[in-house]
């Protein structure tokens, strides 16, 4: 266990440097590096992704907290998009736990897979973003917007940011408060997730040692000390390394990740 505490913490410190100096969400580093880690420890086969997405969603409960408070004490949050979102988030990413422990893993693999090809395509081809000049949605709108971005970012384990801040920039909302705003978005995202993998993963059977429903404690505790604690000096780095050539190499790695884990899911 030892080894494994301590292969968590390595990861968590990668996951952690590399969301500060891209810019990406935790989970799209995290879900794959659990999956890694779960079948290297044996558990399961039928259990590791929905664990991965749980476990992910659970730590970025505790990060999205950090990172949105940092952007709120800018000014850059707009609290007014988050409140008019929250529900729909909420159910949709509750919605999406349920539906997440009926499928079988190697479909959730597909989905992942799919995702991760998705962002690696945008990180390797898209320009610069430019703002669209459509206005937000009333609340009915913002609620439907939120009910997809929540079930969406609970079916992959992630934050929501690569579909919530294009979905914002798309209604002219400012870059830097999109990106912000986003991080405040992860925290109803990731209590909602977290709290339905919980309770859809309570009754599985054959769980691991330590596992709280798809939530697996050990991983969970390493990655959230280590990734919090070095999630800032990645954001330092971001103004001296040559962060538009790194996003694209790190794209090529998440080509192969996202390969590695369609191959897994098919054969």
């Amino acid at each position: 266990m030892v080894l494994f505490l301590a292969l968590y913490a390595v990861f968590g410190l990668i996951a952690g440097l590399l969301a500060g100096l891209l810019g990406i969400g935790g989970g799209l580093v995290i879900v794959p590096i659990l999956v890694y880690m779960f079948n290297l420890q044996g558990f399961p086969a039928e259990h590791i992704m929905h664990m991965a997405l749980g476990t992910s969603l659970a730590s970025i409960m505790f990060t999205s907290v950090s990172s949105a408070m940092s952007h709120h004490k800018h000014g850059a949050v707009n609290w007014d998009i988050v409140k008019k979102v929250s529900l729909g988030i909420i159910i949709g990413t509750w919605c999406g736990s349920f539906i997440a422990s009926k499928i079988p893993t190697h479909i959730l693999q597909l989905i992942f897979s799919c995702f991760i090809f998705y962002v690696a395509s945008q990180m390797i081809f898209s320009g610069k973003k430019t703002l669209g000049n459509k206005p937000l949605p009333k609340t009915l709108g913002m609620n439907i917007a939120g009910l997809g971005i929540g079930l969406l970012s609970s079916l992959v384990g992630i934050g929501g940011g690569t579909i919530s801040v294009p979905f914002m920039l798309y209604h002219s909302v400012e870059m830097r408060k999109a990106i912000a705003t986003s991080a405040a978005i992860g925290m109803p995202i990731a209590i909602s997730g977290c709290i339905g993998y919980f309770f859809n993963g309570n009754s599985a059977q054959n769980l691991p040692d330590y596992s709280f429903g798809f939530i697996y404690i050990p991983a969970l505790m390493a990655i959230v000390i280590c990734s919090t604690a070095v999630a800032p000096y990645g954001a330092h780095l971001a103004h001296t390394l040559p962060v538009a050539k790194i996003k694209k190499f790190f794209a090529v790695l998440l080509l192969v990740v996202g390969v590695r884990m369609l191959l897994t899911a098919i054969l």
